[in-house]
């Protein structure tokens, strides 16, 4: 097969849809730049699905990927691929970070938080039920963010005065337009308030996630159960991957059902339920496009003649395989009936999203106690006019302006 010029993706993730089709297009994966960054993106389902559960792909760039050191103090995504956490873990050492984090998330803890969610949702949709009928109200600002950001508060620990400074950081790791001089001091400041947060927890421990992973850390005392790096960027993965990604399926949810009234009559009919909703916008629309990094531990024969060579970077391109023709028929359309609800939102394999079955009970309540509120809530602007965040893994609006209860002349 003749080479292909390496495709740029654009940093500022300003029009992914033909982006991605540009991607099914070059084959079952492609060499992209990845500001800056040679990877291979894989953006068919079944080639994707497969690398993500090979023990020849590994996600710790330090030991498998040559160009780690000499990319890291330069990349703007150094973030992403330096932490020591589960989520650059491999092998023995992933289920070993994993099994920490493993039971505050559980099915049994997820479902216990109901009613808290419930309570969450109600006390933010009071507060714009008490707005002026007519105006203009931006849902991702007062409805998509402070509630995720509200849940993994109280489940990590986080002062409520401290969540704030925590969401700005965050926001700034997802972003994929800042230089890698900002992003370094988005990163050294984010560090800054998980010390703080630390510090706190260390003084005044409570029953959350943040105070049980200090606890296990001190208990041992040497580290052999979890290092001081791994207590930070744990609860760094913890605190920005419990909001972030949750924020963009509620903002996009959102987005999609107040444009497009038959989808909403599907479910006020009864012909499917939120759940089917928020699985149909994870497919559609999923809140991580690219997550970079995983790495060849060896020669990796692709179906189309092409090689990722061991020591290649492979970025797995979740939004491209999500919409792929061979794994949905009309891929690109939202259809809350639609039977399959396969979807890569939430990866594949070891790593796949202990957050998840949360982040759907998170989901599924504000969509549904929305609309209960609202019935004849009305986007304030057209869908196609809504501005995408300027990044290239995180999938959301700069806002979503809504008008809650819209005038009508006669």
């Amino acid at each position: 097969m003749p080479e292909q010029q390496i495709l740029v993706l654009d940093p500022t993730g300003s029009d992914p849809d033909t982006e991605h089709q540009a991607l099914r297009e070059r084959g079952p994966a492609t060499l992209v730049d990845i500001l800056g960054v040679r990877a291979w993106s894989v953006s068919d389902p079944a080639l994707l699905k497969q690398l993500l559960t090979s023990k020849d792909v590994s996600k710790n760039g330090r030991a498998h990927w040559p160009a780690f050191a000499e990319t890291v103090p330069t990349w703007p995504l150094a973030l992403w691929v330096a932490v020591e956490n589960m989520f650059t873990a491999y092998g023995a050492n992933h289920s070993r970070l994993r099994r920490m984090v493993a039971p505050a998330l559980s099915a049994r803890r997820t479902a216990a938080l109901q009613t808290s969610i419930e309570t969450l949702v109600t006390g933010l949709l009071d507060g714009l039920d008490a707005l002026p009928a007519g105006d203009s109200i931006d849902l991702r600002e007062h409805l998509a963010y402070p509630l995720p950001i509200a849940v993994i508060g109280q489940l990590m620990g986080v002062p409520t005065d401290q969540r704030a400074e925590f969401r700005t950081m965050v926001d700034n790791v997802f972003t994929t337009h800042l230089t890698a001089k900002g992003q370094a001091a988005n990163a050294a400041a984010l560090y800054r308030l998980l010390d703080a947060l630390i510090a706190t927890r260390r003084t005044t421990p409570g029953e959350d996630m943040t105070s049980l992973l200090i606890a296990t850390r001190d208990e041992e005392g040497d580290g052999s159960t979890l290092s001081d790096a791994e207590l930070r960027d744990t609860l760094l993965l913890m605190i920005s991957a419990g909001y972030e990604t949750t924020v963009n399926v509620i903002d996009q949810a959102l987005a999609t059902l107040l444009s497009d009234p038959r989808q909403l009559a599907h479910v006020r009919d009864g012909r499917c339920t939120w759940q089917d909703v928020v699985e149909e916008t994870l497919r559609h629309e999923p809140a991580v496009k690219h997550l970079p990094l995983r790495y060849a531990l060896t020669d990796i024969p692709l179906p189309d003649g092409q090689t990722i060579q061991s020591g290649d970077a492979v970025l797995a391109s979740y939004a491209a395989a999500n919409r792929h023709p061979r794994l949905h028929q009309d891929a690109d359309q939202f259809d809350a009936t639609r039977i399959s609800k396969e979807h890569l939102a939430f990866g594949h394999g070891v790593h796949f999203c202990l957050g998840a079955p949360l982040a759907r009970l998170e989901v599924a309540t504000a969509l549904r106690l929305f609309f209960e509120r609202f019935p004849d809530a009305q986007l304030a602007t057209r869908r196609e006019d809504l501005q995408r965040l300027p990044s290239l893994i995180s999938n959301g609006h700069t806002s979503v302006p809504v008008l809650l209860r819209p005038t009508t002349t006669d």
